[in-house]
């Protein structure tokens, strides 16, 4: 960082540290035992769309390497756009195997990232739910602050999300994750694939 850069106030933005995936399996047990969530086995991957021949082969990869498993007893990864434009990488695992899981969003996210499409990557996202209320719960991995957040949103309320509730997660979750210090940040992703009510 430089002396103007100090002065007018810009950092330095975070490297993607994409080995962070890593430390959901334990923070999901923590989150099990502090706030009752349970991993549905639903996590994806967010990037802006990107057209062309390139990216068709690299979906094709995708498939390749993620339904391999498939012919094993593995679920088949899906690709979905969104209400927004946004294209979504979505995969389904047993809920107890949050492992599987996260080895999965890492190697869709490294293998966007190889491919040239690190800079429209924008999050992972892997769903609770608490089976006691219904309440659906996403654990959002921010790619270019390298930092994840909470992002409840409300069940039966269009566009209103659980702030009390995001505020005691982001609590429980400080030791295990990094998490996004900017509230500001903390993007609201209606309609995100695998985070149903």
């Amino acid at each position: 960082m430089g002396f103007l850069d100090a002065i007018l106030g810009r950092s330095k933005p975070v490297r993607p540290d994409l080995d962070q995936l890593f430390a959901l399996p334990s923070a999901a047990l923590t989150l099990q035992a502090e706030t009752g969530f349970l991993s549905t086995g639903s996590g994806s991957v967010c990037f802006a769309s990107v057209e062309g021949g390139a990216f068709l082969r690299l979906q094709d990869d995708i498939r390749g390497l993620l339904d391999v498993g498939t012919r094993n007893g593995g679920v088949p990864v899906e690709f979905v756009q969104d209400g927004y434009g946004y294209s979504w990488v979505l995969v389904r695992h047993p809920a107890d195997d949050t492992v599987s899981l996260v080895n999965d969003l890492h190697a869709i996210n490294t293998l966007l990232q190889e491919a040239g499409f690190g800079p429209h990557l924008l999050c992972s996202l892997v769903a609770f739910a608490d089976e006691v209320h219904s309440r659906p719960l996403g654990l959002v991995y921010l790619y270019k602050r390298g930092a994840f957040y909470p992002f409840a949103p409300l069940p039966g309320a269009e566009d209103r999300r659980d702030t009390p509730l995001e505020l005691q997660v982001r609590a429980s979750l400080d030791v295990d994750l990094p998490m996004e210090p900017d509230l500001a940040r903390w993007f609201p992703l209606w309609g995100a694939p695998g985070l149903e009510p």
